[in-house]
């Protein structure tokens, strides 16, 4: 009895303590959601669009270790959940997103002393360091010359690796080897996209811009921090990828340059796989600019490796195009004859008759060579007009949707209108350098990025991964663009787009039963403070979103037809928005 009566005592201290923990918990909850504190959330809601008890009054903001949050490329997803990936094929820097109960629903706030981002042209060559402090680039590639600190900014010299001393004097001396007129990379219209992959800071890219040529610039978020968020900072087109196990989100000859300068990657790995995902995204007759120790250094390993990797692209039909001191450009074939001679049983194999070499997402890369088309084969090439004309002129790849030249005609004119009505309703509000970065989220034939050629912007067209894969159509005019679910978060860091075009987006988004919510949050995160979204919908569907905008600090800047009867008159109806700058300090303030 005694040493039942003596255990009784410090079970009800312990009972009484949690209790004590749990209602101070509680309190700390609620007070935190009451005054609007960073805080870290999970769980996604389902919100039914029109049900005005489902809106939400506000929206916490996440813990100030978010501000650079990218949730499906996320590491610490990555280690609490444990996922078993394989470390050597790249597997944890591709796309792993959490589940809807693991979403953090809360705003990504800017770094401590955010700044409105330098305009371009002038962010080519400088970005405030609050707005990317991190200096570790600066200090590990100071001899290559990719960034340098300079007080409040962080300037970008143009260097690289096998670039030091610039990279307009690179990209000329590649001009130079291929023998294009004046040296310019730009072949008289004929080359126009570029993939770059292992792009360090992008300085590659961004230099290419002034000869009307545009790189998609590509790099994982490894080591080497930050890299794709300075390039987009920068305005200069880039996304976090990586050369691993799946397809890279861009269809079939999509490119007539891909460029590696010191890029670290092993293209001999898995019977060459990864160089042949470089062939499948190059168009006929496509290059590949390779500079990397394998082509000029005299050790046994690095000379290894260059016979090797001789003898791999030579039974893919490629060819050297130029060698000089440390570059060498190899090219494809024009059409299908060379590999149609080759020895029985050689390796690698052509792909499978059955395969779609544009189908990207999430399919595994294939150890093949994917062959040219029918059209393209009798074509001898792509058969694209040169830049300019290519952005206007139906490109031979509508046949594949079987799209006529009036069909893709009427459609670049009629976005030609709409975007000259975007900007009449947006009037004053924006200046000619107001805007950089754009994404049309939704961009069917690419119409919508066309109409904005007069103006100095770049666009990334995302087309949805379960519809018509027109993205070869985008590419096939000179532009650039990715496949996407936007049931899921985008691959860029937060605050990486100054306009976001929005068409039927939500729609699509009701009728896949995702969560509007999810998107509004997701675009708050891509989109910088001050950046502006032009939703495009059913109207019943934007006086929905427009409900929201008080608790994504949004403000609505024009409408055109909200308010009508959609018995009287058309069904879709615009809202344009402005997102408001705002820092934390244990609460949102507005500071404008």
């Amino acid at each position: 009895m005694g040493r039942g009566k003596a255990d009784g005592k410090p079970r009800k201290r312990l009972v009484t303590t949690v209790l004590l923990l749990a209602i101070v918990g509680a309190l700390f909850y609620l007070y935190s959601r009451k005054n609007g504190s960073s805080s870290i959330e999970h769980g996604s809601k389902s919100v039914k669009f029109g049900d005005d008890s489902a809106i939400p009054k506000t929206i916490p903001v996440c813990d100030d270790r978010l501000s650079e949050l990218i949730p499906c490329l996320d590491r610490n997803f990555i280690y609490q959940t444990r996922l078993k990936l394989d470390l050597t094929l790249m597997e944890h820097y591709e796309r792993h997103c959490p589940m809807p109960e693991r979403r953090y629903n809360c705003l990504i706030p800017p770094p401590p002393g955010y700044k409105i981002p330098i305009k371009w042209p002038k962010s080519r060559d400088q970005v405030w360091r609050a707005n990317i402090p991190h200096t570790h680039l600066a200090t590990e590639k100071s001899d290559q010359r990719w960034m340098v600190v300079k007080g409040e900014k962080i300037g970008f010299p143009g260097g690289g690796t096998h670039f030091h001393y610039g990279a307009g004097k690179y990209i000329a001396s590649i001009a130079n080897m291929l023998n294009f007129p004046n040296n310019v990379i730009n072949n008289e219209g004929r080359l126009r996209n570029v993939f770059d992959v292992g792009c360090g800071v992008a300085s590659f890219g961004g230099y290419l811009l002034s000869s009307d040529v545009i790189a998609m610039s590509l790099a994982p978020n490894d080591v080497h921090e930050n890299q794709i968020q300075f390039a987009l900072e920068r305005g200069i087109p880039a996304y976090l990828g990586v050369l691993g196990t799946l397809r890279l989100p861009y269809p079939s000859r999509s490119f007539e340059l891909a460029h590696c300068s010191r890029c670290r990657i092993d293209w001999l790995q898995r019977d060459g796989i990864l160089l042949l995902e470089l062939d499948r995204i190059l168009r006929p007759g496509g290059y590949f600019a390779y500079s990397s120790p394998e082509a000029y250094a005299q050790d046994e390993e690095d000379q290894r490796i260059w016979k090797e990797m001789s003898a791999l692209v030579g039974r893919m039909c490629w060819k050297i195009a130029s060698k000089r001191n440390q570059t060498v450009i190899w090219v494809k074939p024009l059409t299908n004859d060379c590999y149609l001679k080759r020895e029985p049983d050689t390796r690698p194999p052509l792909c499978s008759p059955n395969d779609d070499p544009d189908a990207v997402w999430g399919v595994k890369m294939k150890a093949c060579i994917s062959r040219y088309s029918d059209q393209m084969h009798r074509a001898k090439g792509a058969g694209l007009a040169p830049w300019p004309a290519r952005l206007t002129t139906p490109p031979p790849r509508l046949a594949d949707f079987n799209y006529s030249t009036e069909m893709f005609e009427k459609d670049t004119e009629y976005w030609q209108q709409e975007v000259t009505n975007y900007w009449k309703m947006l009037g004053n509000k924006i200046k000619p350098d107001t805007i950089r970065n754009v994404m049309d989220m939704k961009a069917n034939l690419g119409s919508f990025a066309a109409a904005l050629k007069d103006k100095d912007v770049w666009v990334m067209n995302v087309v949805p991964e379960n519809g018509a894969n027109t993205l070869k159509i985008i590419y096939d005019r000179g532009l650039l663009g990715t496949v996407h679910n936007w049931c899921e978060a985008f691959s860029t860091y937060p605050r990486t787009y100054d306009l976001l075009h929005a068409w039927t987006i939500f729609s699509d988004i009701i009728e896949k039963e995702c969560s509007p919510e999810d998107l509004l949050i997701e675009m708050d995160r891509i989109l910088r403070p001050k950046g502006f979204i032009i939703v495009h919908d059913k109207r019943l569907v934007v006086l929905s979103i427009k409900k929201f905008l008080p608790a994504l600090h949004w403000v609505a800047v024009v409408t055109s037809n909200v308010e009508q009867d959609s018995n009287q008159g058309k069904d879709d109806a615009v809202l344009i928005i402005q997102k408001k700058m705002w820092l934390t300090s244990e609460s949102i303030r507005i500071s404008e």
